[in-house]
């Protein structure tokens, strides 16, 4: 099919690099806990705000994915887009506990609508056989930016005020987007004029409720999201646990587990909608369960930095294969949707982990117990998995014929 062969457009990258530029202005916020120290925020408070915006992401995604739609996503993505030059650059301004409350709820605001509509829409533009490739693409465009921003941030750093400096500069991703998007709107409104008309239409609350009682679609989200607490933990916590080991620099265990990420998904795309995918998913869970384990005793930079390749590959198979598992599952009208609905576990574990793992190490665990945990998670989801593939072989087929 020649739609098929030629999937990868000018419409399809535009709203790829839009999710990027979403992404550059949040992993930027992986020193957020140091510099509210730097700002003299109370430390009772921090933890708390560190976990507000994800917190404001995954409350307001669950009330705006059923309004969202494919006639309404363009002109929401772009009035995000404005409101996020504006909420980066407040954080020059907000050095107290009320004001840094109110930007980083505006900031969870604007990520989810901006995130949510151009999911909304990419999905449109993929073709059944090429899902895996589809979301591996999108998934890189998530991870480059957790790849290059923090060690661009470092060597910025010493150049600038703080870090709140930096955080009003990665705006300038968000201003890129708009020239980008003004200059493709045309082509994008046409491109989603000519797709399926059921696709333009918004979910009935009755369709979603049905949607939702799909035991592949429920346990694909359920496993994405023993995934995303096993990965906040990597994010939140990583630091602190190198600090006690002397494993390696952080930093570099991000670039290398990023490059990994990023290479098996762009080099191993095209294999993954050749392969089972579920047997790949498994694959990616059974190795990434001692890499955890692994990560409290890795002392060493060579085997720290090693665990790091490890991460990087799994991760790399897991998060793509999820998405296009949930997307074969999942009736046309519904592929948005749960698409977003896995960005929403992704919100709702990046939320909780902090407070999880606050909670824990404040009753005296170690790092080293939270990636113990981190690794129950991933079992949890392998066992997950194994549930899944009784039910699979005919949901697709009715979904797909």
């Amino acid at each position: 099919m020649s739609d098929s062969q030629r999937w990868i457009t000018s419409e399809f990258l535009t709203l790829a690099l839009t999710i990027m530029a979403a992404f550059c202005n949040v992993c930027v916020f992986y020193s957020f806990y140091h510099y509210l120290g730097t700002i003299d925020i109370p430390i009772a408070w921090r933890g708390f705000l560190l976990g507000l915006e994800p917190m404001a992401a995954f409350i307001l995604r669950l009330f705006i994915i059923p309004w969202l739609h494919v006639r309404n996503a363009l002109s929401i993505m772009m009035t995000s887009l404005f409101m996020l030059v504006i909420v980066s650059c407040a954080y020059m301004w907000a050095l107290s506990v009320p004001v840094l409350i109110a930007v980083r709820v505006l900031h969870g605001a604007t990520f989810v609508l901006l995130t949510s509509g151009a999911i909304a829409l990419v999905v449109n533009f993929i073709p059944e056989e090429k899902s895996g490739q589809g979301f591996s693409l999108i998934s890189i465009a998530m991870m480059i930016p957790y790849a290059l921003i923090p060690p661009l941030v470092e060597a910025v750093l010493p150049h600038v005020r703080n870090e709140a400096d930096i955080y009003a500069g990665v705006s300038v991703f968000a201003v890129l987007s708009i020239l980008l998007l003004s200059a493709l709107r045309g082509r994008l409104v046409k491109a989603l004029q000519g797709r399926d008309g059921v696709l333009s239409s918004r979910p009935t609350l009755g369709e979603i409720r049905e949607n939702l009682r799909m035991r592949t679609v429920v346990l694909l989200l359920s496993a994405g999201f023993l995934i995303c607490m096993s990965q906040a933990t990597i994010f939140y916590f990583l630091k602190d646990l190198t600090l006690q080991t002397g494993g390696g620099d952080v930093g570099l265990f991000f670039t290398i587990s990023m490059v990994a990420m990023i290479a098996v998904r762009l080099f191993g795309s095209v294999l993954l909608d050749k392969m089972n995918k579920l047997i790949v998913l498994r694959f990616g869970l059974v190795s990434l369960i001692p890499c955890f384990i692994a990560l409290a005793y890795a002392d060493m930079p060579a085997v720290f930095y090693a665990l790091a390749g490890l991460y990087g590959l799994s991760m790399g198979l897991n998060i793509p294969i999820l998405n296009a598992l949930l997307f074969l599952a999942s009736p046309p009208l519904m592929r948005g949707l749960n698409t977003n609905l896995a960005l929403f576990m992704l919100d709702m574990a990046y939320f909780l982990i902090p407070y999880l793992g606050g909670a824990l190490l404040a009753f005296g665990a170690g790092f080293g117990v939270l990636f113990y945990i981190a690794a129950g998670w991933t079992a949890l989801a392998l066992g997950l998995s194994a549930l899944l593939a009784r039910c699979w072989e005919t949901a697709p087929k009715d979904n797909h014929g």
